[in-house]
Order: structure tokens, then C-alpha cells, then sequence
């Protein structure tokens, strides 16, 4: 029996996860939506010949293709689950978000991610991390963040789910170091403009994070930070206990990607500094 609920999978490039993450739900959800930024492999064709149905958008950045999907999607159902490509759910969850409908007592949820790296589950330091997810269509937006962004519940009444879901990509290291070369551009780009959003410590996992990330980790001397992520993720919260595939994942997440934002930061900030420096010189340039 299918769920009054659409899932709305954003898709590029995602042959290699498609499948996994559209069979999940089809048979469980009202709708499955693909939104497609024009893939150029066979995405759509796997998952349409699933029983998806794809639309298409050009890409801006992460948080303008949620908003436009859930703004311009022909959604019918009250509630949707936002589910990355790489992404399914537990059938616990499954199960659990069925009985949650029945009668709701919130107008959205967050899920735990259970995230795996080349089949490892990386527990400790990323275990649990809550994201809202499932919501009433008109009751969840999405937040301004051009990556690594969130949805967030515009009531603020947002309650927690028990199980998870699980992130679990198939495409190889080339592919994950293309991605977050992608990542760190854009997240070098809005630390200039990061300081503008206003967040509570004590509200939301969401908003404490953003918080500590404004007022602390912004602030902390840049290419000094990486450092410091990886001794916090991978000693102080027990990273190594997760064995040599944990060691992989979080050296390249603080040396590869989280150090290339801090290159990419400087970078940008330098040759700002620069070009204001040469107007400056030419300003004051006596003319003939």
C-alpha cells in the first residue's frame, strides 16, 4: 500500500545511486519526483523505467533546487520526504514514519543519517546527526546555504524519528574528490556573506552547529582549522576506533576537503585585497 507522502530525490549524475534509492520508496510512496539538473548519463532513463516521475531544473546552488522543488513540483500529497541520491530508508523507518502519519503531532520530523564510507559505517564524531526531512509541504523551506544546506521547519514544530537512514554512495574516490572540489568553492564563497545569518545555541542541532560554525570555527585561524577538525573527530571523539576506512575518510575530509576551503577562502580574500589595492593606486594616479 502506498503512503500519502512524495519523495523528491535531487539528481546529477547519479546513475551509479539511482536505482538503490528510487526502488526504496516506490512501491511505499505516492509519488516519487526526480529533479534532474540535466544529467548526461542515464539517471533519469534508470530511474523513470523505475516508476519516477523526472522534471528538470537548471542548477543554481543546493538549497534554490529544493526550494523550487518544493514550489513548482505537482505535489498533491500533504507530507514530503526530501531523500538524497545516494539515500534510503531503513524499513524500521519506513515503518515508523507510516505510523507517525496515522497521526501526526508534529508538522515535521528529523531523521537520524547513518553515513558509510566504501561500506564502513562511520559511527563516531558524524553519529547521530539529525536532519528534517519529512514535513508538511507548506510547513518546511529549505535555509540559504548554497551546499551542505538543510531544511528547516517554519513553525518550528518539529519532532524526531527513532530510526535512520542510510547515506550509503557507490561512486568511486575520483568522483567524491570532483564533488567536494565543487563543495569547497562554494563554501569558500559564503563565508563571506556567513556572517549575516543570525543562529540560537540554544535551539535546533541544526542551529547550535551553525552557531559554534559563525561565532567559533569561522574565527579560528584559517589552514590552522583542518588541523584542529581532524584531532576533534578523530581523538577526541574516537575516530579511530572505526577502523583504517575512518582514517581515510577523515584525513580526506580535513586535509582534502576542508583544507581546500580554506585555500580557496584565502585565495579569494587576497586577490579581493589586491584588486581593491590596484583601484585604489589608480585613483590616486595623476592623470597625463
Amino acid at each position: 500500500m502506498k503512503n500519502d507522502l512524495t519523495v523528491i530525490i535531487l539528481t546529477y549524475n547519479e546513475e551509479a545511486n539511482i536505482k538503490y534509492s528510487v526502488s526504496n520508496v516506490i512501491n511505499w510512496a505516492a509519488d516519487v519526483f526526480v529533479l534532474d539538473s540535466y544529467s548526461t548519463d542515464k539517471t533519469v532513463d534508470v530511474a523513470a523505467a523505475l516508476g519516477a516521475k523526472a522534471f528538470y531544473n537548471k542548477f543554481g546552488d543546493f538549497s534554490l533546487q529544493r526550494k523550487h522543488a518544493l514550489n513548482n513540483l505537482p505535489i498533491k500529497t500533504e507530507w514530503v520526504f526530501f531523500l538524497d541520491a545516494d539515500e534510503y530508508l531503513t524499513e524500521e523507518l519506513k515503518e515508523e514514519i507510516i505510523r507517525v502519519l496515522k497521526s501526526p503531532s508534529y508538522d515535521a520530523y528529523m531523521a537520524k543519517r547513518r553515513f558509510y564510507w566504501m561500506g564502513k559505517w562511520i559511527r563516531r564524531g558524524y553519529y547521530p546527526t539529525w536532519f528534517v526531512r519529512l514535513g508538511r509541504r507548506n510547513s518546511i523551506d529549505c535555509d540559504n546555504r548554497p551546499v551542505n544546506e538543510h531544511l528547516i521547519c517554519k513553525t518550528g514544530n518539529a519532532g524526531r524519528l527513532k530510526n535512520d537512514f542510510i547515506d550509503y554512495n557507490r561512486k568511486g574516490l575520483k568522483e567524491w574528490i570532483s564533488k567536494h572540489n565543487d563543495y569547497s568553492t562554494r563554501e569558500a564563497r559564503y563565508l563571506f556573506d556567513d556572517k549575516k545569518e543570525k543562529y540560537n545555541f540554544y535551539g535546533s542541532q541544526y542551529e547550535k552547529k551553525r552557531w559554534l560554525r559563525v561565532n567559533i570555527w569561522n574565527k579560528l585561524p584559517p589552514v590552522i582549522r583542518p588541523f584542529l577538525y581532524f584531532g576533534y573527530i578523530y581523538f577526541l571523539k574516537l575516530g579511530f576506533m572505526d577502523g583504517p576506512r575512518a582514517l581515510m575518510y577523515h584525513f580526506l575530509h580535513s586535509f582534502s576537503y576542508r583544507m581546500f576551503i580554506d585555500f580557496k577562502y584565502l585565495g579569494i580574500k587576497w586577490n579581493k585585497k589586491y584588486l581593491c589595492s590596484k583601484d585604489r593606486r589608480s585613483a590616486h594616479k595623476p592623470n597625463g
